[in-house]
């Protein structure tokens, strides 16, 4: 189980493409003015902002539980 969900947070982290982050508004936008490159921009930086924190979370947890187990 622990392979599973590093395998699937690798995946999701090194292949943006598969999450589509932006939201309803965004996207609306986004799409009328046609610029396709524009729209990608924006949701390659929505996903990548909406990474750091969990990373950060995450890490903190990780040495949470190394501090406690030793």
């Amino acid at each position: 189980m622990r392979y599973t969900i590093l395998i699937l947070t690798l995946v999701f982290v090194l292949v943006p493409e598969l999450a589509e982050a932006q939201c309803a508004m965004c996207r609306a936008v986004l799409e009328s003015e046609g610029s396709e490159a524009t729209a990608k921009g924006i949701n390659n930086g929505i996903v990548y902002l909406m990474a750091v924190p969990y990373l950060l979370v995450a890490g903190l947890f990780f040495f949470i539980y190394k501090k406690m187990k030793a």
